[in-house]
């Protein structure tokens, strides 16, 4: 039999392959980055189950599960977990709490495929403990700097360059505005702080104490930043980015018309794909219809309209976008921008265009910053 596995860091420092035998309801609900979901149990052979050990105990649960799981089901499910094992040698595999079902899985992998395959003491439970006590132990024991900067200065592209940096709206697949949801959908809460709690881990054992995370509210679409974590970044020395207001207007016509648009059209076809890009961004600016006020909202939607069928769909160019993305920067985004800076002006430590504040981060975090 296969040493089973206590060792959580080396777990997810190691990007160890893991099988997990949980039901697919439970995994839907949260797992671990990369992680395969190979259930002993369906969701419904799983709830047949757990019905029968509330009514009449364990021992006839279990009787109940195997009988459930018997014949070709069984064989199917071994075969499964026996390919991802030989996929896999140096993985392991679990269930909730390391217990009867990882114990099962385990056992039949053993006697029916000859394959003697470790699994994780204490299960999915202990594995998700260990990552918050990993997020914990970095809002307490860290140092942050905040990145800052208006609309469209490009924070998140400053974030991907820095060994230090911590990229809060990649974990959450968001852009972190009213513009910034994603073709693809953002992971659970659960998914999203797995992901940042291993990133940490991975980057503090690289001998990184300080970290640069870009300026966020108490969400990044609908994902919640750790309460932890926020309390200490509400509290950070503030960088600031800085860019030409020309220069901005290009990289959100690049990010947010061109790029998505692209993203759609990859996704479902070039029709499809530009109805899909089109209702997205006209629903993301309805978004911000009462803070722009009727009349803003109407001119500015009627512009976008304009720029998506006249022009990028009729003979893809984009410049009409031009018109409402710079309407919108001025009268909405960067007075709420100058409002924010001045309001946290004493935590600003440094300002500058990005070559400067590139400069300043990466010695922040080799230590000779702030």
């Amino acid at each position: 039999m296969a040493e089973n596995l206590s060792d959580f860091r080396h777990i997810f420092l190691n990007d160890v392959p893991m099988m997990d035998v949980r039901a697919p309801v439970e995994f839907g609900q949260g797992a671990f980055p990369g992680v395969v979901n190979l259930p002993l149990m369906d969701d419904d052979e799983r709830k047949k189950v757990g019905t029968c050990y509330k009514q009449q105990g364990q021992q006839a649960a279990i009787a109940l599960g195997h009988s459930l799981v018997s014949g070709g089901i069984k064989r199917a499910r071994i075969a499964a977990w026996a390919a991802f094992a030989q996929a896999h040698p140096q993985g392991v595999l679990y269930c909730f709490r390391g217990g009867l079902r990882s114990q099962i899985s385990q056992q039949w992998l053993q006697a029916e495929a000859g394959i003697a395959y470790p699994r994780v003491i204490g299960g999915y439970k202990a594995m998700r403990s260990f990552l918050l006590e990993t997020t914990q132990a970095a809002a307490q024991e860290c140092d942050f700097v905040v990145l800052s900067g208006s609309t469209g200065t490009g924070k998140t592209e400053v974030i991907a360059d820095l060994p230090h940096g911590i990229d809060l709206e990649g974990h959450a697949n968001h852009r972190g505005s009213s513009f910034g949801q994603r073709t693809t959908a953002q992971p659970a809460q659960i998914d999203f702080e797995n992901q940042l709690a291993i990133d940490f881990l991975k980057k503090r054992a690289r001998g990184h104490a300080r970290f640069v995370l870009e300026d966020e509210g108490k969400h990044v679409g609908s994902r919640a930043v750790p309460l932890e974590l926020r309390l200490r970044l509400e509290q950070a020395p503030i960088v600031y980015l800085q860019d030409t207001f020309e220069a901005r207007v290009e990289r959100i016509l690049r990010d947010y018309v061109v790029l998505q648009c692209a993203d759609f059209a990859a996704m479902l076809g070039p029709e499809a794909g530009f109805e899909a890009y089109a209702a997205r961004l006209l629903a993301s600016l309805d978004k911000l219809a009462r803070r722009l006020g009727g009349d803003l909202h109407q001119r500015l939607r009627a512009v976008m309209q304009a720029a998506l069928v006249q022009q990028q769909q009729s003979d893809a160019n984009v410049g009409l976008h031009l018109e409402w993305i710079t309407e919108l920067l001025r009268h909405y985004y960067d007075p709420m921008y100058a409002y924010q800076r001045q309001s946290r002006a004493e935590r600003i430590v440094f300002e500058g265009e990005r070559a400067a504040v590139m400069d300043y981060l990466r010695e922040l975090g080799s230590g000779t910053a702030l």
